[in-house]
């Protein structure tokens, strides 16, 4: 994996080097490795907010989506075992990635949001800091 985020950082440098505005979805590991050198060395001369978005680890289980290897979605009836498995790698994956939801600018809490308006969250959210 490591070497995967070295080549692409360099697409992230590429995307930052760029004079317009953009939004770049990323994941936890866009604050960690190399990702967090090329966002260090673009922050120093643009605006550049990173956001965590934090729900509970039960909302992330239920907002789960499952796809086949050709990324049809499919249903998965997660019952008791699974559930708890699944809960289990969230828990984990929260955990692994602690310290890089730290290193977010801003911390946006989406616990009891529809999906629906989590832009608009957002939106109001990023218009705070202007001010």
């Amino acid at each position: 994996m490591n070497a995967y985020r070295e080549k692409a950082s360099i697409v992230l440098d590429k995307l930052f080097s760029n004079s317009g505005n953009s939004v770049i979805a990323g994941t936890p590991s866009g604050l960690k490795y190399a990702f967090l050198k090329v966002y260090k060395k673009h922050k120093l001369k643009k605006v550049i907010i990173s956001l965590h978005i934090q729900d509970t680890h039960e909302n992330v289980l239920k907002r789960l989506k499952f796809y086949d290897k050709d990324s049809k979605p499919i249903i998965e009836v997660l019952d008791e075992r699974k559930r708890i498995a699944y809960l289990k790698q969230i828990k984990a994956d929260y955990n692994y990635f602690k310290e890089s939801y730290k290193r977010a600018d801003l911390k946006i809490d989406i616990e009891d949001t529809c999906l629906d308006e989590i832009p608009d969250l957002i939106l109001n959210e990023l218009k705070k800091l202007k001010k």
